[in-house]
């Protein structure tokens, strides 16, 4: 994700933006020195494991149990290496998943130097049912470098596209749309081959395109974008989150009377400030059943 425009229930300028994000940036650095040494440096390192069981009324009987690792927002180059990278993989290998998906923003800025060995930890994940993406607003500083990043590391980037899943004599769709804010999503073409009785996942690095998503066939979708709004205060929540993360901003929701359930993943890394507070990196796996 990006800072660059907050949600504080009413519209800001850019300008009163950057103020509100640098007086909470300062708010920060004035707290006691071991609360800002802890927001600074103990809880972006941090990483939690989410575990949900959800269920889902057309999920095929015979996927009922698979298993679902979603992370996100990796900002790779701002404060998160190649070593912290293979840490991360070498946790979902041991999670043992049926299918990955990494819902966008590989890198912060550039792939810079390091996308060689950036790749050959991203090949070490290999889920029996596959691994997918899609791009995140930050991954279009780069876009061309990004995509081939991800596929030399073997995983399937849905931009507008869907693919089918077999497994035990059934399927489902995993589909992906382009990033909402520097990219073009269509939602037509990438579901353009769903037949009426699919199970249907979706990828969105923009939590917010969930208002398009549930007026189509779509039963779950994964996003990030708004790291959970890297800051959160108690009993107020998040201080800001960015453009198409204003909405729906971490953790599980459920719109259109059930039709669809969004997850929004917290993010690993961290953008603009390597701060996080009350809002730890996120790891999420989800056990799908038949509902």
């Amino acid at each position: 994700m990006d800072f660059n425009e907050s949600n504080l229930n009413t519209k800001l300028s850019r300008r009163s933006f950057l103020k509100t994000l640098t007086l909470t940036a300062a708010g920060l650095i004035a707290l006691p020195g071991a609360t800002y040494g802890y927001a600074r440096y103990a809880e972006p390192k941090w990483l939690e494991v989410t575990e949900y069981t959800l269920s889902f009324a057309r999920l095929p009987q015979q996927m009922d149990g698979i298993k679902v690792v979603q992370f996100s927002d990796v900002h790779l180059g701002f404060h998160f290496d190649t070593k912290d990278l293979s840490e991360l993989i070498g946790l979902i290998n041991r999670i043992q998943p049926d299918i990955v998906c990494f819902t966008g923003d590989l890198v912060d800025h550039t792939v810079g130097p390091d996308g060689d060995a950036y790749a050959r930890v991203l090949s070490e994940l290999k889920p029996p049912l596959g691994k997918y993406a899609v791009l995140g607003n930050h991954d279009f500083k780069e876009p061309r470098q990004v995509r081939s990043l991800l596929k030399s590391a073997a995983f399937e980037l849905l931009t507008n596209k869907m693919v089918r899943i077999q497994h035990q004599g059934s399927s489902m769709v995993m589909a992906g749309v382009d990033d909402q804010w520097k990219g073009n999503p269509d939602i037509d073409k990438a579901l353009a081959r769903v037949k009426p009785e699919d199970f249907v996942i979706l990828l969105s690095h923009c939590p917010d395109f969930a208002d398009i998503a549930v007026r189509y066939s779509v039963d779950f979708q994964l996003s990030g974008h708004s790291h959970g709004g890297q800051v959160r205060l108690p009993f107020y929540g998040h201080v800001m989150t960015p453009k198409f993360g204003r909405k729906y901003v971490l953790g599980h929701y459920v719109l259109g009377a059930g039709k669809l359930q969004l997850f929004v993943n917290r993010g690993i890394g961290v953008s603009t400030h390597p701060v996080r507070f009350l809002c730890r990196p996120e790891l999420t796996v989800f056990t799908l059943r038949k509902g």
